[in-house]
Order: structure tokens, then C-alpha cells, then sequence
């Protein structure tokens, strides 16, 4: 049978059952605050935006740590309605604000913000056509931060490379994602691998009970079967081959 990605599902489901989660991709708030390390000169006025925020776990550990406005942007009204909620509890609201949109088609103005930051997101629109576009939002000397799905092989087993390939067509080295960043116009700040609780303890672990009751909620709905079978398919995946991939956090610096 031949396998199936996310991509080849319907994207409403896909966004229902991910809005149930507090994260929509791998990560940690550590890995935020990691990345964050590397980006100098903070200042009260910073301008972020947060794009494909999802439901927004790492847009709060972003206000949480540093100072500034975060713009947060996503495609699915649902991820924004919760982000905006999340962000009043918090106390965030005069400082973290949600909308709705493409990360292709952004309602900025060019040089508006001094960093840019995507966890699990680019992939969606490529990782050298994200950053090219939107480098242009970039005020000179801003910041970029993004997770991207790469190889940590020259070569892996045939199984674990059809599946991403399917996933992620432009899916790399490391070293082969350094170089574009550099060609997009970036002076590579950092780069390091999400240790593997990124995956397991705050991805994997809390789809259990999601997927049992998304099951429940559409029993019977074979779409709904296929797309949670994909997803356990891919854990499964990650436990055989996590030795030859990952998320990596590119940091870069606009000349």
C-alpha cells in the first residue's frame, strides 16, 4: 500500500485535531529559550512575528523571556482563537497578538521586524522560498529562527526516505541548509539538533489521548482512521530511525 503524509489529508481535519494540542510539531519550551540565546540586543521596542504559530506554545515562551510585541500568524482561525486566549490568561494580551494568514502572502510591511521566528512551519512553503521571502520583513541586522526537518546522514535506509521525501520534497543535510541560509542572504548565527524529548515527551506522548478521543469523536469516519494510522506510522518511524533525522533550529542574521 502505498503510504500516506499529512499533506494528503483534508487540511480542516488536520487543523481540528492539532488545535487540541498544545503543540502542533516537535519542540520544547527549552528549545526556545536555547535558540533565543543566540540572538543579541534586545531592546523594549523589538518587533516579532511568530509565523505559523499554531496554537502558540512557543509565541508564549517567546513573550515570556523577552521583551517586545509578537505579531502571530497562522492559517487556521481555530490556532489563533486559542493563541489569543492563552495569551489573555497570561496576561500577555497588551503585548502578543494572533491573526489570521499565509505565511506566502503577509500582511507586513518590508523591514518591519527585527526577528522573524518559525518552529515546524517553513517546510510548508519551502525552507529556501520562507526565507527568501520573508527576509524581506527583516529589518538589516535582524534575526531568523526556524525549525526545518534535515538529515543527519549522507545516507539512510530506503524506508525512512521515502517517507519524508513524500513529506518534505526539499528535506537535506545540515550543512546542505547552512548553505542556503547563506544564500539567502543570512550570516548563519547557529545551528543544533532538537533533542529527542522534543519529539517524544511534548509531541508523541500527548497525541496518545488526542488520537483515542478523535477516533471516538469520528468513529466509523475511515479518513479519520487512515489519518491517525499515518501519524502512529510515524512515530513508529521516528523510534527505528531517529539516528538519521530531526528538527534543527537554524538561527541566521540579515546582512
Amino acid at each position: 500500500m502505498e503510504e500516506m503524509t499529512t499533506k494528503d489529508f483534508d487540511f480542516a481535519l488536520i487543523n481540528e485535531y492539532f488545535v487540541g494540542l498544545e503543540r502542533q510539531g516537535p519542540g520544547s519550551p527549552e528549545a526556545t529559550t536555547k535558540a533565543l540565546s543566540f540572538i543579541g540586543n534586545f531592546s523594549d521596542e523589538l518587533k516579532i512575528a511568530d509565523l505559523g504559530c499554531g496554537t502558540g506554545g512557543q509565541t508564549m515562551v517567546l513573550a515570556q523571556n523577552i521583551k517586545g510585541t509578537i505579531t502571530a500568524l497562522d492559517l487556521f482561525p481555530g490556532s489563533i482563537d486559542k493563541l489569543n486566549a492563552t495569551a489573555g490568561k497570561l496576561g500577555l494580551r497588551n503585548r502578543v497578538k494572533g491573526v489570521v494568514g499565509a505565511m506566502n502572502s503577509l500582511p507586513f510591511q518590508n523591514e518591519e521586524f527585527d526577528l522573524i521566528w518559525s518552529e515546524g512551519a517553513i517546510a510548508n512553503i519551502g525552507f529556501e522560498k520562507g526565507l527568501n521571502y520573508w527576509r524581506r520583513f527583516l529589518k538589516r541586522g535582524g534575526y531568523i529562527a526556524v525549525t526545518y526537518e534535515s538529515w543527519f546522514t549522507e545516507e539512510r535506509p530506503a524506508e525512512i526516505e521515502k517517507f519524508w521525501v513524500d513529506a518534505v520534497p526539499e528535506i537535506d543535510t545540515i550543512g546542505h541548509d547552512i548553505s542556503i541560509m547563506q544564500k539567502t542572504g543570512y550570516v548563519p548565527v547557529a545551528a543544533f539538533t532538537l533533542p529527542e524529548n522534543c519529539w517524544i515527551d511534548t509531541y508523541f506522548i500527548p497525541q496518545k489521548a488526542r488520537q483515542e478521543e478523535f477516533l471516538e469523536k469520528h468513529a466509523g469516519n475511515k479518513t479519520v482512521e487512515a489519518f491517525i494510522a499515518n501519524l502512529r506510522h510515524e512515530a513508529d518511524l521516528y523510534s527505528k530511525y531517529k539516528q538519521y533525522y530531526g528538527y534543527v533550529f537554524y538561527i541566521g542574521k540579515k546582512l
